[in-house]
């Protein structure tokens, strides 16, 4: 069993944090289980301390009294019922012919119920 020092794991970590460089490449790098390298990646003694997200960049914020009035949200009308004609045959026999608007829910309690 090898022993990896603290300052090798930090370097290990902070080669799979380069763009297009993946933790398997790595691994294979240094003869190293790839799942061993992503238990290094979770363990905070390990992260590279000048990681940075991104920069910051100065913002400056002004009333503007032009504003248009906020939208408000509008309901759209909901489309009637689809006329549909279904017809359902159960694993025992039983048919049922179903005509008229759609209504999922019920059609479904009717076949359950025929085959109890």
């Amino acid at each position: 069993r090898r022993f990896w020092d603290e300052a090798k794991k930090i370097q290990i970590v902070a080669q799979t944090r380069v763009p297009g460089v993946s933790v398997s490449q790595v691994a294979r790098r240094y003869d190293l289980n790839a799942n061993l390298i992503f238990r290094w990646l979770r363990d905070p003694r390990y992260a590279v301390a000048q990681e940075r997200t991104g920069d910051f960049l100065p913002v400056t914020i002004t009333a503007d009294l032009d504003l248009p009035p906020p939208l408000k949200p509008s309901r759209l009308p909901v489309p009637p019922p689809a006329e549909v004609r279904v017809e359902i045959t159960t694993p025992s026999g039983c048919k049922v012919r179903v005509e008229g608007g759609l209504d999922v829910r019920g059609i479904c309690e009717l076949v359950r119920g025929l085959e109890r």
